[in-house]
């Protein structure tokens, strides 16, 4: 790891479990910490901006002292996608291929490249995780578009792969038609420089390999103490596995306290059926297990991510 590389942490798991309200306190209890932190919201439905009670946009917002959030554009995937298309065609023409407007929507809009959200999220990791950052926290979208995110690289690679070897044919067509007229100088100069199709290849495979490292990368993975969000939780932990995503800890999110020894039914029972749950997760995953009691209902903003940031650094 290079000394101006940032590490990545990233949350993860079923929709509703907190995620975002654990990557927001991580992100708060490192910066008070003296970490220049990044927390960056690449789920298409954002709440982070809420989590931190402002406004947040496509780049960094100021929160705190050393914390910065953000939410990713999902239009970013989409302009990546242009840009891939956009450099086809300039070969296409190049080669002597009429393409107007139309044909050129037509491309964009037959989706050669998937996952425009996920392709959104891919540029955000690559362009904030070795910008002036000591930590970057991701708040991921649930499980489906995580693996999905995941998936991605080695699925683009293919896709983008397709699209250069394409685009090589094309520009050589296009320079042996030409040397038919000017000879040697129709080889001059041209068309080796890095393309909009080399770029986004190259940066989703950096990302790929950023995801993978353990030196770099933390994968935590959060859940209630109930058993639909457990199961996932032992889905998304094993298809993690597969794909060699170091997972640095799971978090149990919203476990009942009874600070007051309440003896009611309702607190005995809820007391009870979440320790049960609780060391069910210790016991069934070989991961060290962060707790984080349920917050009181009236708390919110950077109080309540204050304190629950205490259980997750």
């Amino acid at each position: 790891m290079t000394d101006d590389a940032s590490d990545v942490v990233l949350y993860g798991g079923k929709g509703g479990v907190g995620k975002t309200t654990c990557a927001a306190a991580h992100g708060l209890a490192l910066a008070r910490s003296g970490v220049e932190t990044l927390v960056v919201s690449t789920d298409p439905a954002h709440s982070l901006g809420d989590a931190f009670g402002r406004d947040l946009g496509a780049d960094p917002t100021e929160i705190e002292g050393s914390l910065s959030a953000l939410e990713v554009d999902p239009e970013t995937g989409q302009d990546a996608y242009r840009g891939v298309v956009e450099a086809l065609a300039a070969e296409f023409r190049d080669a002597g291929l009429r393409l107007d407007d139309g044909d050129l929507e037509r491309l964009f809009e037959a989706g050669l490249i998937p996952g425009g959200d996920e392709v959104a999220a891919l540029e955000y990791v690559a362009r904030y995780a070795d910008a002036d950052y000591e930590t970057v926290v991701f708040d991921t979208a649930p499980t489906g578009h995580t693996l999905r995110l995941l998936d991605l690289p080695a699925v683009l690679s293919e896709t983008l792969g397709v699209a250069g070897d394409v685009q090589r044919r094309v520009r050589r067509t296009a320079r042996a038609a030409r040397s038919v007229v000017l000879g040697p100088a129709a080889y001059w100069g041209g068309g080796d420089d890095e393309d909009a199709v080399t770029a986004l290849r190259d940066r989703v495979a950096r990302v790929g390999a950023l995801l993978r490292d353990p030196d770099r990368t933390r994968f935590r993975v959060v859940l209630t103490p109930e058993r639909m969000a457990i199961a996932e939780t032992e889905r998304l932990v094993a298809r993690l596995r597969e794909a060699a995503v170091p997972v640095d800890a799971l978090v149990v999110n919203r476990l009942f306290a009874n600070p007051e020894n309440c003896d009611c039914d309702r607190c005995r029972r809820d007391e009870c059926r979440h320790a049960e749950r609780l060391a069910a997760v210790e016991a069934d995953f070989d991961h060290p297990v962060r707790r984080v009691p349920e917050l009181d209902a009236e708390a919110e903003g950077l109080d309540a991510l204050g304190a629950v940031g205490e259980s997750l650094v």
